[in-house]
């Protein structure tokens, strides 16, 4: 099976001078975590629920008054629509995402998400597939959720 078979096709984006009351607006509007942040049909970034709650708690500022662009994660990882649903489960382990846009030309095509996966698994017919996939969508899951390894600050004394 290939991400082009669970991908979900309408995406809604926003782009990074939009400010960031406006990605909660759709998230909220659309019952979604994340959204691709693109300029000029290009994916630039990410962002997601977590992010904007950050950003609220850390910037001091009320979210119309910071850009998506500020607190977006830019270091994206996509997949493209031929790639085999083990390959987006082992992107997504490794680099600790629960969604990966698609691309194609660098242009987003669509997403995929933990939960397209599950989903897929729950499908399966065959009991034994089911269960193989059950298994392989629950590693992935426990590797995302896994603590990220982040360095330790120290208060300086005098």
């Amino acid at each position: 099976m290939t991400v082009d078979e669970l991908m979900t096709r309408a995406v809604v984006t926003c782009a990074p001078g939009e400010m960031l009351n406006r990605a909660a607006q759709l998230m909220w509007e659309r019952d979604c975590g994340c959204l691709p942040v693109v300029h000029e049909g290009k994916v630039v970034g990410i962002i997601t629920d977590r992010d904007i709650c950050m950003a609220a708690y850390t910037k001091g500022k009320p979210l119309h008054e910071i850009p998506i662009g500020e607190v977006m994660s830019t270091q994206v990882k996509a997949c493209g629509r031929g790639d085999s649903i083990e390959a987006v489960e082992t992107l997504m382990q490794m680099h600790q995402v629960r969604r990966l846009p698609v691309v194609e030309n660098q242009r987003m095509v669509g997403i995929i998400s933990l939960t397209d996966l599950a989903q897929e698994a729950e499908s399966q017919r065959n009991t034994k597939t089911r269960e193989l996939r059950i298994r392989q969508v629950e590693a992935t899951l426990a590797a995302v959720s896994r603590p990220r390894q982040r360095p330790v600050t120290r208060a300086v004394t005098a």
